[in-house]
């Protein structure tokens, strides 16, 4: 599924969460879909377990993922409605904005690039 870069400064735990937030947004894992268990995943990635349990529970308090009891963890649905999560979305983007502009970068391009990511998920 994904590897783990062991020389990188980040905890483990960390990778596997943005790893699994670029599987989703980048549409590679679907709504829905089951993934692997704490133990498969960690068995997979030689890794322990516990890495792998605190990974999973912040992907789901971000809303990445659930679980169900007895049945595992799959990809959680599209919520329109999570206002918190998108006020905190909505943050960054003006920060990154805000940057952009400061760095020099222009309305239009940052407007392209907008485009261009709306694009790519509209060919997928």
């Amino acid at each position: 599924m994904f590897s783990l870069n062991y020389g990188d400064r980040r905890p483990l735990y960390q990778q596997i969460i943005e790893k699994y937030k670029e599987l989703v947004l980048t549409g590679a894992l679907k709504e829905g879909e089951k993934i692997p268990s704490v133990r498969e995943l960690a068995a997979t990635l030689a890794i322990n377990p516990n890495t792998i349990q605190r990974a999973y529970r912040e992907l789901e308090n971000q809303g990445y993922i659930l679980s169900v009891p007895a049945k595992g963890s799959f990809v959680a649905p599209v919520k329109a409605a999570d206002l918190p999560r998108l006020e905190e979305l909505r943050r960054k983007l003006r920060e990154l904005v805000r940057e952009l502009r400061y760095t020099g970068e222009t309305k239009e391009n940052i407007l392209g690039e907008i485009e261009a990511i709306y694009s790519e998920e509209v060919t997928k």
